[in-house]
């Protein structure tokens, strides 16, 4: 099996799965329970792992807040922001996102605006009509440029006297392009707008330094960097008096200070801090070897005259490709499933299996959706491995 769908899901290391046993046998302690040494035991191992992710992100440990995934990161911020800086802070009830976000984000924007209450059926109602409902809450989605990347004259001319938080995605998940989140976040900040990034895609690819990246808050996922699902973490900028006030998104006990109710998952979290720890250490090693194989893809899929290359040449994470194939007869469904014993690829995101992309729509690129194919790959790919792949299309 050539395995080609890391941005789906990645292999966990070997490192971090032999740093997770001991917390699923002998370290069984819950991090809350105080005193006795298996507890003791989880909380240090817990504020360890903390400290790596914080690292990772030259970020401070207390800004680090885990969750079990990105998804919830985004929607813990999104939701937590917009419901304080309405209700307790009076300020405002405008959020700004844009039309190729992850469904982490575009649905918890469309459920504040009213549009939809369950992310499989956005307009069904007891009453058997379609409803808007008023949540309180106003979305701009932004539309993008033909490389799905928000412009930073679009953002500045959406927002409002009543505009609180932005939030964008940093590569774009299903081609790859990257915002300019520098930018973004000076815009933002200039107009006293918070600004929320969705890093999942980036994390452990590309550098992330956020004292020079300007972010107020960012979400991540282990598994986009061999560790376990189920654990990602978000990131929330401090101050001297501490994480600014958002509305929990949890409610009921203490953990995570105050916005993320629950015992904690130990075990993935220690595996997450494991990944993290690699990840740090392993850094200049792993971008140029994705950067390096990024560069020989990108040269032997632009070769060939049928396949066509979707994002930004220049400024794209390395490792995704998202490649249209042109040709009459080709159908990425029927081709994928044919292939599925020996290669393992997709159609797009993941979380969108089965629906028609939002990304190729908002980049007028819709009447391509079934001759798309996404890989994406890591540092330990090779570009044998999608040479195989196009000799199969071929």
């Amino acid at each position: 099996m050539i395995y080609l769908d890391n941005s789906a899901t990645t292999s966990i290391a070997h490192e971090v799965y032999e740093a997770m046993i001991p917390f699923l046998t002998s370290e069984f302690g819950n991090p809350s329970s105080k005193y006795y040494p298996q507890a003791t035991a989880a909380k240090d191992a817990v504020e360890e792992s903390r400290y790596w992710v914080a690292k990772l992100l030259h970020a401070k440990p207390e800004e680090i807040i885990f969750t079990a995934g990105a998804t919830e990161s985004s929607n813990m911020i999104i939701k937590g922001v917009a419901d304080y800086q309405k209700y307790y802070e009076n300020k405002g009830n405008h959020i700004i996102t844009s039309l190729v976000e992850h469904h982490a984000t575009l649905n918890t924007c469309k459920f504040l605006n009213g549009d939809i209450y369950s992310n499989q059926d956005a307009t069904f109602s007891l009453s058997g009509e379609p409803r808007k409902v008023d949540r309180g809450y106003e979305v701009t989605f932004l539309g993008v440029n033909e490389f799905a990347q928000v412009t930073l004259d679009s953002f500045e001319q959406a927002i409002r006297s009543s505009t609180v938080l932005a939030s964008f995605i940093w590569a774009n998940n299903e081609i790859g392009s990257l915002n300019d989140i520098a930018g973004l976040a000076d815009i933002a900040h200039r107009h006293g707008v918070l600004i929320h990034v969705d890093g999942t895609q980036v994390v452990g690819k590309l550098p992330i330094n956020l004292q020079e990246v300007p972010a107020d808050f960012l979400s991540l996922s282990a598994h986009k960097l061999h560790g376990p699902k189920g654990i990602g973490a978000a990131f929330i900028r401090g101050d001297d008096y501490g994480l600014p006030p958002m509305s929990s998104y949890m409610h009921g006990g203490e953990q995570e200070q105050g916005l993320r109710a629950g015992t904690l998952s130990v075990h993935n979290i220690v595996g997450f801090g494991k990944a993290a720890e690699l990840a740090f250490h392993n850094a200049e090693q792993t971008q140029k070897a994705l950067l390096d194989l990024d560069t020989e893809v990108r040269a032997l899929i632009t070769q060939h005259k049928k396949l066509e290359l979707l994002g930004n040449p220049e400024q794209h994470v390395p490792g995704i490709f998202s490649i249209i194939v042109h040709d009459a007869s080709f159908n990425n469904e029927r081709f994928i499933k044919s292939i599925s014993s020996d290669f393992a690829l997709s159609t797009g995101s993941a979380c969108t299996a089965g629906m028609p992309s939002h990304v190729l729509k908002a980049i007028g690129r819709s009447e391509d959706v079934s001759r798309v194919l996404r890989l994406s790959l890591t540092e330990v790919d090779t570009v044998e491995s999608v040479n195989a792949l196009i000799e199969k299309l071929n």
